[in-house]
């Protein structure tokens, strides 16, 4: 690896604090860490107000390309909430004001390399600007409780955010904590790492019974997460329905859900998928996607330490343009909190995931699992893959040395399902006239990369979180093809995030 991104690191972190994500993907070890608590609110009659300042030096030395691969850039997001009650309802509407600083206008190579790091595709977003910022509505909804005669049914309309997995709150810590980091997010997210993020307008239903929660919404997602423009909203239509539900007995502790989803992409831009380009051209019928599937969760306490078992999966047809689309994933996981060494809390985490990939690019079938509008950072803290055409095995390591320190360790080993398909990137639709994912085809090539990472947060304050992140891909015989000049990269950032 070039020094340039060892000494840009040594350089900013004399700058700026070290700092956390947002809703951040990283699972505290056992007997999990409670998020800070919240700042006591300001109160404007009966109107709480609220905010964060989010602020980010991401340092990118993407593989090596022929455009700019090594750079840094600044990330900034502001946020203030106008909130309250009223009857049997509640509202919020909550502004964002996204802020790029220095991004690199030079770092998008011709294909098959394209955009060298995110740094690129947010300056490619924003009008090839080296720095863009914008204000917009993030939320606006209102709220009505208690309809039907019943106080477990409640109604929200508007623009609002939405976590496909995070239906219920478990009560026993470390469950919630596997659904939270583990579960949530990867069909439907807000995508809040990014420095805009995601929103949807629709509506959202709940009915919390005694034994289930029944979801039903239907949404629209907006522009936004790498674009600072988010006013708008895109022609992408999304269906969900779920029933889901938690249980414990004694030293046993369950959860469950059932999932169905619709997703219609009318925008009629140039898909991503292994065809060639003049197939695609002449393709720009609309995507439309039925998904089934769920989870399962169990965790059980032991002598030796909290055992717990997940699996997820969906399977998915319909229509991708012209084509018929059959598509499914898996992801089964274990983990174990040891006893040992209990000043770390340490908590032990492996598993396997597979997403399906097309293995013919001639027929009429697309076999690419797509993951509609995911927050794909919990998954893949170095975002140079999805879940898309992808073999993911790991392991991870949590500790906890003091209520508000953090650290954990990943390690995965990275391939192609198809070697026919694409390696894909992305976390879908954010712009009218891009994809939302991009594609490298890699000449029958499955192995991707060794990938190793570790991050560290803290919690200063009760509305200050600092963190670090640094993460190292070892490129195998795919990232060879594309990148012949270099194909290991690193990627880090410095964050702080301050809330009011």
């Amino acid at each position: 690896m070039q020094p340039r991104f060892s000494l840009a690191l040594l350089t900013i972190a004399t700058l700026l604090p070290v700092a956390a994500e947002e809703a951040g993907p990283q699972a505290p070890a056992a007997k999990p860490a409670a998020a800070p608590a919240a700042p006591a609110p300001i109160k404007w009659g009966n109107v709480t107000v609220s905010g964060s300042v989010r602020t980010r030096l991401e340092m990118w030395d993407w593989m090596q390309g022929n455009a700019n691969s090594g750079y840094a850039f600044s990330g900034n997001i502001f946020k203030l909430s106008l909130a309250s009650k009223f009857g049997r309802g509640d509202w919020q509407l909550e502004l964002a004001a996204p802020v790029l600083l220095g991004m690199p206008d030079d770092a998008t190579a011709a294909a098959p390399q394209g955009p060298l790091g995110l740094g690129a595709l947010y300056s490619n977003a924003n009008d090839r600007r080296r720095n863009a910022a914008m204000v917009f509505p993030k939320q606006g909804w209102v709220r009505f409780n208690g309809l039907l005669g019943s106080p477990a049914n409640s109604l929200k309309l508007g623009r609002f955010e939405f976590r496909d997995g995070a239906e219920i709150t478990k009560k026993h810590a470390a469950l919630n904590v596997i659904t939270q980091t583990r579960i949530a997010d990867r069909l439907i997210g807000a995508f809040p790492w990014t420095h805009v993020g995601r929103s949807f307008d629709g509506f959202h239903f709940a009915s919390a019974q005694k034994n289930a929660t029944v979801t039903v919404a239907g949404f629209m997602p907006t522009r936004g997460a790498f674009q600072v423009d988010g006013w708008g909203n895109l022609k992408v239509g999304v269906g969900y329905a779920s029933v889901a539900g938690a249980s414990s007995h004694g030293r046993n502790h369950n959860d469950w859900r059932v999932l169905g989803m619709y997703y219609h992409d009318w925008r009629h831009v140039l898909k991503t998928d292994n065809r060639s380009a003049a197939a695609r051209q002449a393709d720009m019928a609309n995507i439309r996607i039925a998904t089934i599937g769920g989870h399962y969760s169990h965790l059980t306490e032991t002598d030796h330490g909290a055992l717990d078992f997940m699996v997820w999966g969906a399977a998915q047809t319909g229509k991708w343009g012209r084509l018929d689309h059959e598509a499914l994933a898996l992801d089964i996981e274990g983990g174990w909190q040891p006893k040992f060494a209990p000043k770390l809390k340490p908590w032990i985490r492996a598993g396997f995931t597979h997403g399906s990939g097309d293995s013919d690019a001639n027929d009429r079938r697309h076999g690419t699992f797509m993951q509609m509008l995911p927050t794909p950072r919990p998954f893949a803290r170095f975002p140079f893959y999805n879940m898309m055409n992808n073999q993911d095995a790991f392991g991870m390591v949590t500790l906890r040395p003091h209520k508000d320190f953090t650290v954990k360790v990943e390690g995965h080993s990275l391939r192609l399902a198809n070697r026919n398909d694409l390696w894909h990137q992305g976390g879908g639709a954010f712009q009218p006239w891009s994809f939302g994912y991009v594609g490298r085809a890699t000449g029958g090539a499955r192995g991707l990369a060794t990938y190793y990472d570790a991050s560290a947060d803290w919690n200063v304050r009760p509305n200050v979180t600092l963190s670090g992140f640094y993460g190292y891909a070892i490129g195998k015989s795919a990232m060879a093809r594309i990148y012949p000049q270099g194909k290991d990269g690193a990627f880090g950032y410095l964050e702080m995030l301050y809330r009011f």
